[in-house]
């Protein structure tokens, strides 16, 4: 049995892995899930978070045996974590997530994308320090291979996100990059393009990465599946 942390993404919150834990559960594991600073119950104001807040909420939850799970932009989180502690979790797992390179911010890495799915949908606000997402497009973007009801379940938990962890970069990422690791590419992502998964991933050894048919969100659209490539990552 492994105890494993789940790290949501941009604008998401632990909601979003409503169907995966039971799926982890009934595998012998022992998942849980937390609010991102700003996310979900989290009352952090949304103008207050930073890359930090986000590093130092998943540094609280973890402990030395934990495998943490960052989904999206939840893999700046867990990357944050683990460079500034690397002995605070067992290993990390990223689901269509950005793997960051030293220097780069999230926003840098989206531009390097062969597309930009996303931006079509974002909504600055007027001070520029967060953004919503129109919930005409989410369904299309994240959504578009889960069952019925699933992007009306979603849209109204769907949060504001604030724009400055996306806009830090992280000077250096050796010692997250030293962690056993694994990476999880989604093919039918419509949010992260899977081309750049590769990218993001081609130096990583085989074994360590794996694929689903999937669009952004497997938890919702195949959450036995994600469970079970999860369990094989865990029992290497």
């Amino acid at each position: 049995m492994s105890d494993i942390l789940l790290v949501h993404g941009s604008c998401h919150g632990a909601w979003c892995w409503r169907d995966l834990i039971p799926a982890l559960t009934a595998l012998g594991h022992s998942p849980r899930a937390i609010d991102l600073p700003s996310h979900g119950a989290d009352q952090t104001p949304v103008n207050d978070v930073t890359l930090d807040s986000y590093a130092d909420a998943v540094l609280a939850a973890s402990t030395p045996e934990t495998v943490v799970l960052g989904h999206s932009m939840g893999g700046f989180a867990i990357s944050a974590a683990a460079q500034k502690d690397p002995d605070a979790m067992a290993q990390l797992i990223y689901l269509c997530a950005y793997v960051p390179a030293p220097g780069m911010t999230l926003a840098d890495m989206r531009k390097q994308a062969p597309s930009q799915p996303l931006m079509p949908a974002v909504r600055l606000r007027e001070d520029g320090k967060s953004f919503t997402l129109d919930p005409a497009m989410t369904e299309a973007l994240f959504y578009n291979d889960c069952p019925e009801g699933v992007a009306a379940f979603a849209n109204p938990q769907l949060c504001a996100q604030a724009v400055a962890p996306t806009t830090a970069a992280l000077p250096d990422t050796a010692r997250a990059d030293a962690k056993r690791r694994s990476y999880i590419r989604c093919m039918d992502d419509r949010t992260i393009p899977p081309a750049y998964q590769v990218t993001m991933t081609k130096d990583w050894p085989s074994a360590d990465v794996y694929e689903m048919s999937t669009g952004h969100s497997p938890f919702f659209a195949d959450p036995k599946g994600l469970a079970q490539i999860i369990d094989t990552i865990l029992k290497r």
